[in-house]
């Protein structure tokens, strides 16, 4: 007789669902990539990776925008993530349970939800005109921080919130400052959700291009930057220009560009996923014993587990349990 348990039978149709759920996503996705490769992957060689912006579609390429791209996310990356982590870090391990940073995380959700184009309005007044930046690649770095820094704040939190409290108390217990649990026990413990969340919001800034065009970013441009303020112009951007030009070389062009800037997301995506596992298998069963060995010092015997002191606890900590 075939199982009509009720449980089962639920068990089985959410299995179902989720299934059709993802194979759903992936289809889109693979439909996208290869609607893209029909169309542009004639025009996917190293003269097109190579080769600046020109009137004639056969001699366009991405190099600028290609460029321009990579610089931006360093940028970012350098202006949002020592700004995020910090500020997750005072709000979880600091401020705590204050009616402060229940008002702060409220707002910081909300900021995570605005429209893109409404940071490229925030940013061309105040990195273009108010601080006199112009539309030049650092301004454009700027804005797309302010972009991504509530996902880097709420990625941080997210991952500070998976230590357990009892890895704090004990580095307490052993005479260790805020500071130093934080430093020698939390982060590590935290990286590699704090790795994921960040390299996935920079993920979501790659594919921008309304808070750029907003600020005022070129979308034509047949040179390389040569310093922070010099102008720019980056993928999104430059597929936005050739599919609103009416040859039909410049939207194979485009297809060509839609493929290297999905190739582009996917190795990121990719990327986090190798960091996430890559930290994680360098911590033991219990992470926090594993980083005790190597900022405090323990020695596991039959009778219990011996702590010494090591540079950076107050002298004299000894325990045995």
């Amino acid at each position: 007789m075939p199982d009509r348990h009720p449980s089962k039978i639920v068990e089985r149709l959410f299995k179902l669902m989720a299934l059709g759920a993802l194979v759903i996503a992936l289809g889109t996705l693979t439909a996208l990539l290869v609607d893209a490769l029909l169309d542009g992957g004639g025009r996917l060689n190293w003269q097109f990776l190579t080769s600046f912006p020109s009137r004639k579609p056969e001699q366009a390429g991405i190099a600028s925008a290609l460029v321009g791209t990579i610089y931006l996310m360093i940028l970012t990356a350098a202006c949002a993530l020592p700004i995020g982590v910090g500020a997750a870090l005072y709000l979880e391990e600091y401020v705590g349970k204050h009616w402060l940073a229940r008002v702060i995380e409220v707002n910081i959700a909300n900021l995570a939800g605005v429209p893109s184009i409404i940071y490229g309005l925030l940013g061309l007044e105040l990195f273009v005109r108010m601080m006199g930046l112009g539309r030049s690649l650092l301004a454009g770095a700027l804005t797309m921080a302010l972009l991504v820094l509530p996902i880097v704040i709420i990625a941080t939190r997210e991952a500070l919130r998976t230590v357990p409290s009892s890895i704090r108390e004990a580095s307490y217990a052993l005479g260790a400052s805020r500071w130093q649990t934080i430093w020698h026990q939390v982060l590590p413990l935290a990286l590699p959700g704090i790795l994921t969340g960040s390299i996935l919001a920079l993920s979501r800034a790659i594919g921008e291009a309304a808070p750029l065009i907003t600020m005022g970013a070129l979308t034509y441009i047949a040179f390389l930057p040569d310093s922070l303020l010099a102008p720019f112009t980056a993928l999104p951007i430059q597929i936005f220009n050739w599919v609103s030009r009416p040859q039909p070389g410049f939207h194979a062009n485009a297809a060509a560009g839609i493929v290297v800037l999905l190739a582009v997301l996917l190795i990121m995506n990719g990327l986090a996923v190798y960091v996430r596992q890559r930290a994680q298998k360098r911590l033991y069963l219990y992470p926090a014993v594993h980083r005790a060995r190597q900022s405090v010092g323990v020695c596991d015997s039959g009778a219990g587990v011996l702590v010494w002191n090591s540079p950076g606890y107050p002298e004299g900590i000894t325990h045995h349990s």
